[in-house]
């Protein structure tokens, strides 16, 4: 695309082969991520997670885990990750900051005990009332700024429930709807 100097520059200049102090820190900080996942063909997924800030764990400059729970039950980055193990994670300060963080690299799954037993202080208690199906355990091999430029400024709010109108999550990008004035 015309872009191979500048990308080497980028390249040169942005991306560590692991998380440096800083980017600990600001990972430390984060309540949500966005994965990237693809299976052993290639399709790719895109998925949420998040939970209290720190909820993705910085084991040390090589290494981030974070807990998996039940969510619909599909489990599709879990089983792209055991098809193809490359994950990508993109952290997206919107309140603070305005800036992101790519973080790339292999995944594997752990059961909960086989984790702590090779790190025994992760957090018991990271979504209160409920236990992890499995951990994620990620090898870094590059990490990288998401440039501030399009980051849009949030403002957390408190978390309210959903209007009595509104389909339930299963319902709500596919159930029939009718045309109105039709019934």
């Amino acid at each position: 695309m015309g872009s191979a100097d500048r990308a080497a520059r980028f390249y040169d200049q942005q991306v560590r082969p692991c998380l440096t102090p800083e980017m600990r820190e600001f990972i430390g900080r984060q309540s949500m991520v966005f994965l990237a996942t693809a299976d052993s063909g290639g399709a790719c997924d895109s998925s949420f997670r998040a939970g209290p800030p720190g909820f993705v764990h910085v084991l040390d400059e090589h290494t981030l885990a974070y807990p998996e729970f039940r969510g619909n039950g599909v489990l599709a980055s879990a089983g792209n990750m055991t098809e193809n193990p490359h994950l990508g994670m993109l952290f997206v300060d919107f309140t603070h900051h305005r800036v992101g963080l790519h973080v790339n690299g292999v995944a594997r799954l752990y059961h909960d005990g086989d984790l702590r037993s090779t790190q025994p202080g992760l957090p018991r208690d990271t979504a209160p009332g409920r236990s992890p199906e499995m951990w994620v355990h990620l090898t870094v091999e590059e990490a990288y700024i998401h440039c501030s430029k399009y980051i849009p400024h949030l403002v957390p709010g408190p978390r309210a429930g959903h209007p009595s109108d509104r389909p339930k999550d299963a319902d709500y990008f596919t159930r029939s709807r009718t045309a109105p004035g039709t019934r």
